[in-house]
């Protein structure tokens, strides 16, 4: 049976996005970017004779680590820029514009744009961090449950449906069926390295996205063809390539159960 580590990347194959098909999340964190240093900033002016430029820059770190907690790196960015030009507009003299005589509130002024992506830049790897590991306890437990289900099972076909059911929530598919022992035609074929080959030739998923028709994975049991899923897509990405290897890990252990039960079932 195929093993899998949890240290797999994380790749995305999805369509290039835009401002309006951007997730909400990411849209409000955006807005987040631009307007809360501003706020930040615009709160503080009451204080900023008292205030040190120091503690001042501190306050609008927080809120761009904030942002991009909350949202995506570029949302960091766009907060770091933000509280860097409304610490100069509104905390430092010449109050209300956008020139600054001191050099040491030039330097803080640096600092906190400097500060300020760097915090962004850690905040967002923390966050798609979190994604993968997610990713990968929902895709480690999928293994788990068919592991112990083909051991406590009795019927090749209970693993095989139960598979097919999996492949079918994991990759998005339109259908998903499978065909014991045969192998009539050449369809597309997604092999064990995640990628998918179309005749003998490799398929660009990046750019073409699924190829046209039913796409075969197939199912070894101590290396010896036992059948294949058939997978339909659906009408979604391309699922990345670490759901991909996981289907073929699935894939696997049909083949484990097919080859342990005996002789398959014909048709």
């Amino acid at each position: 049976m195929s093993t899998m580590t949890s240290t797999w990347k994380l790749h995305r194959s999805r369509p290039r996005t835009t401002p309006h098909t951007w997730p909400s999340r990411d849209r409000l964190a955006l807005a987040a970017g631009l307007a809360g240093p501003f706020l930040a900033a615009f709160a503080l002016v009451p204080f900023r004779t008292d205030l040190s430029h120091t503690n001042a820059a501190l306050v609008l770190v927080v809120m761009v680590v904030a942002v991009a907690a909350l949202g995506s790196r570029t949302a960091g960015v766009l907060a770091a820029l933000s509280a860097a030009a409304w610490f100069d507009f509104f905390l430092t003299r010449p109050y209300e514009t956008f020139d600054i005589t001191a050099s040491a509130d030039v330097e803080t002024a640096v600092l906190l744009l400097v500060v300020g992506l760097i915090v962004s830049q850690l905040a967002a790897r923390a966050r798609h961090l979190e994604v993968i590991t997610v990713m990968d306890a929902a895709h480690l437990s999928r293994i788990h449950r068919t592991a112990e289900l083909a051991q406590s099972s009795g019927s090749a076909d209970t693993v095989v449906d139960h598979v097919r059911r999996e492949l079918t929530d994991l990759l998005g598919l339109r259908a998903c069926r499978f065909e014991y022992g045969t192998l009539l035609g050449q369809p597309p074929r997604l092999r064990n390295d995640g990628g998918v080959t179309v005749g003998r030739r490799p398929w660009d998923l990046d750019t073409a996205g699924w190829p046209e028709g039913d796409i075969e994975l197939r199912a070894y049991g101590n290396g010896h063809y036992l059948g294949r899923f058939m997978l339909t897509p659906g009408p979604g990405p391309v699922p990345p390539l670490q759901a991909r290897l996981v289907a073929v890990t699935l894939a696997d252990q049909a083949g484990s159960a097919l080859d342990t039960s005996g002789p398959v079932r014909r048709g």
